[in-house]
């Protein structure tokens, strides 16, 4: 069953789906679990890199240390999401810390037996080619917005990525959230309790309700705010 699971997250994930049923159930079929505790760390930065994941429950905090010696938040992943390439693909070390949010359960690819398959199917090599290079881009729109926009506009978009995958009730921390948009907790929180006396959003410990979601989609500069996915 478990096998069954990981395939059905492959095919919903952009980078196989279009790979056909057979291709799908190899890579799945050459998969194992590995489940990890709330707080468990499953690789730092320089680990060897040797496995691609996708988590089937759970989540996921990826972060790295800044030159201050501040942890600073790349990204948080939920269920369906894959992630390691980098270090999968090229053998490297990882490039920032993975721990888990909560009790999380893992599929587990390993780099020996992809690299395998990626030898007779060069069709997945090119797809994964792909998908590196749209992180590349995503991480120099992130850049671009950090230097550029305003902080209420970083917000607002943060607050619609994160509801894209976690719905209008986003657990986390104004910390964390000051980190995801290269802000201080303090900013983060003026902009927050303003747009909650507007009525966008209520605030409680360790948490975001979303309330008017287009007036966010709106800050966030989106033009179709009223066909925003949430």
């Amino acid at each position: 069953m478990k096998s069954s699971d990981f395939e059905v997250l492959l095919r919903l994930n952009p980078l196989f789906s279009d790979l056909g049923p057979e291709v799908v159930a190899t890579l799945a079929a050459m998969s194992h679990t590995r489940s990890l505790r709330a707080g468990e760390v499953l690789f730092r930065e320089n680990d060897l890199g040797d496995a691609l994941y996708g988590i089937r429950r759970g989540e996921i905090l990826i972060e790295t240390g800044s030159a201050s010696g501040k942890r600073v938040v790349l990204n948080t992943l939920g269920a369906g999401d894959i992630f390691g390439e980098i270090a999968l693909l090229d053998g490297q070390p990882r490039t920032a810390d993975a721990l888990a949010v909560e009790q999380t359960e893992l599929f587990v690819l390993r780099r020996s037996d992809l690299l395998s398959y990626l030898s007779r199917e060069p069709a997945i090599a090119i797809k994964l080619i792909e998908l590196l290079c749209a992180r590349v881009r995503y991480i120099a729109g992130q850049m671009n917005e950090m230097t550029v926009l305003p902080l209420s506009t970083r917000l607002a978009r943060r607050l619609t990525v994160l509801a894209e995958d976690f719905g209008s009730e986003i657990q986390i921390s104004q910390e964390q959230l000051g980190a995801y948009v290269g802000s201080t907790r303090e900013s983060v929180n003026r902009q927050l309790q303003a747009w909650r006396k507007a009525g966008h959003l209520d605030l409680k410990r360790g948490c975001i309700m979303l309330r008017d979601k287009e007036a966010l989609s709106q800050h966030a500069g989106f033009l179709n705010a009223a066909d925003s996915d949430w």
